[in-house]
């Protein structure tokens, strides 16, 4: 993390040995003692200090990193000597260099540490940050392409930096071969900072498929899930044919012949699972953000760019979906428990007619969470806000259960909304206004649904539903929501509407006579009937 947050400065020898020296000086404890990480990249392992501990070195470091002192370029010898001979592309910290340090600390927790959004925003918080979201979209839009070449680091033996105590420069020496692969994997794009592909279980090396690739197929420890952080690197390989090395050859090799393979197709590639979705044997294989899906019946591959969240269950063949080791008690959206086998559940659809919407419930670390089909390859996370909730700066919502009336809105949005064009691991949907339009218009509601990317990047939508119809009217803002629309009234008058969220009223300059909102509902009345208007309209929401 030090590493990649640092300005991007001078010569990388001279980034990565005070990326160093502000770990050891974080690390290495007042009383001369070092805490040893547990894995890769981490600060503080379980067993060797409190998750409080950990966090608080986490800022630490975030800190002197964001914004280093001149000192720690000076005496930089030791720290110098201390590094592997070769260093990795410079494609990826050129790019982040570029970006504001608050921002690139956003990145780097986001796409490279894994953390939740939330997360993130808490950790930017700590960092004295003063208004998280803005910044963390950013980092979720920043264009920070892949290098075009890695150069990795050769294992080797670091000299030690003299300090003190013998068991502090043990302690420096050991995290800083840790960095070092960690960085190798992330800036080939074969891992994360958190290690990559997690080692411990089964391996198949050495396979090569008929394009000549040399493949090599790893699994997660079995119990790596339960240690820290959840990635998609520590799930582990479920499926009673797991242990079928001659099936999970198959399937990779199938892989590396499937058009397009490219970089999936050569190094490690994580095994997820290997079994049967009814009748069918199917394995799903996984590389960087890309996931394969094997059927051993048609020795036919689908590879899909699915993204790296931890926790979004993958969808397999007939209804099926492959959860995350952290979810379990999977049920119905009526409550009724649905059962799985090595972590699959049984067949279960959306009941709209469509195909898409709320699917099922699951227990995850966060709590409950209802899940749903928007046509992606893994199941996406759906939220709701009704018409009495009133956004707060900064206020996290956490996952729950959707109730009764978010269910409905959203299976009616599951089939209204365009199937995304990229993967969706989070949809919200906040209606954030509901009412009786004028001029016998009926009931409505004005909703503002936001859907968040696999990979970064976000996208609004507003839409006016009436009981029969439903009008698009443009993006929206999940945290200010307001939206406006030219509106045919039975009478076959044309109107303005315009309405906002919960504290908040609309504004509107148009060819109208001067209209106020009533209840954060504004009705601008052309001054001359005739056709639909297209004179251009300026909308705002201003607090009240």
């Amino acid at each position: 993390m030090a590493y990649f947050v640092l300005p991007g400065k001078g010569k990388r020898v001279y980034r990565l040995a005070i990326a160093r020296r502000i770990v050891d000086g974080v690390v290495v404890t007042r009383a001369g003692a070092a805490v040893p990480p547990s894995r890769p990249g981490a600060l503080g392992a379980r067993g060797g200090g409190s998750e409080g501990d950990r966090a608080r070195r986490r800022t630490r470091v975030l800190r002197r990193a964001m914004r280093p002192s001149r000192r720690l370029g000076i005496g930089l010898g030791p720290w110098l000597r201390a590094l592997p001979a070769r260093l990795p592309d410079p494609a990826l910290t050129g790019a982040l260099a570029r970006l504001d340090p608050p921002v690139r600390v956003a990145y780097v927790l986001r796409h490279v540490e894994g953390m939740s959004r939330y997360a993130v925003r808490d950790q930017l918080t700590d960092l004295r940050v003063r208004d998280p979201w803005p910044v963390i979209e950013a980092a979720e839009a920043a264009a920070v392409p892949e290098p075009r070449h890695a150069d990795a680091f050769e294992p080797m033996l670091v000299r030690p930096v003299r300090r003190r105590s013998r068991l502090p420069v043990a302690a420096a020496a050991v995290l800083t071969v840790m960095l070092a692969g960690a960085l190798v994997a992330t800036e080939s794009g074969e891992g994360s900072l958190l290690g990559g592909i997690v080692p411990g279980g089964s391996l198949i090396s050495g396979s090569r498929a008929k394009t000549g690739r040399d493949l090599r197929l790893v699994t997660a420890a079995p119990r790596a899930w339960t240690r820290g952080a959840p990635t998609l690197d520590a799930w582990p390989a479920r499926g009673d044919l797991a242990a079928d090395e001659d099936f999970v050859r198959r399937a990779l090799d199938a892989w590396a012949d499937a058009p397009g393979a490219g970089r999936a197709a050569v190094g490690d590639t994580q095994l997820l699972y290997a079994g049967h979705a009814g009748a069918t044997p199917v394995a799903v294989l996984r590389h960087g953000d890309r996931i394969a899906h094997y059927s051993d019946t048609t020795r036919a591959v689908e590879v899909v760019t699915a993204g790296a969240d931890p926790t979004g269950p993958v969808a397999l063949l007939g209804g099926r979906y492959l959860l995350s080791p952290w979810d379990t008690a999977p049920s119905t959206l009526t409550g009724g428990r649905i059962a799985t086998r090595d972590g699959v559940t049984d067949p279960v659809t959306a009941r709209t007619p469509c195909g898409r919407g709320p699917l099922f419930q699951v227990e995850g670390r966060d709590g409950p969470r209802t899940l749903g089909d928007l046509g992606g390859p893994r199941a996406a996370v759906l939220s709701y806000r009704p018409p009495s909730y009133r956004y707060v700066e900064g206020a996290a919502v956490p996952p729950a259960r959707l109730p009764e009336e978010g269910l409905r809105l959203w299976e009616r949005l599951g089939c209204l909304l365009p199937q995304p064009a990229r993967p969706v691991t989070e949809a919200g949907a906040w209606d954030f206004w509901s009412g009786t339009l004028p001029h016998d218009g009926g009931t409505a509601h004005w909703v503002c649904t936001r859907m968040t990317f696999t990979g970064g990047g976000t996208a609004g939508q507003a839409t006016l539903l009436r009981a029969a119809d439903q009008l698009v009217t443009g993006w929206c803002d999940d945290r200010r929501p307001v939206s406006g629309t030219w509106w045919q009234a039975p009478s076959q008058r044309w109107y303005y509407l315009a309405a906002a969220g919960r504290g908040l009223v609309p504004h509107a300059d148009g060819p109208w006579r001067p209209a106020k909102a009533d209840d954060r509902l504004l009705v601008g009345t052309p001054s001359a009937s005739g056709p639909h208007p297209d004179a251009l309209v300026t909308l705002t929401a201003r607090a009240g």
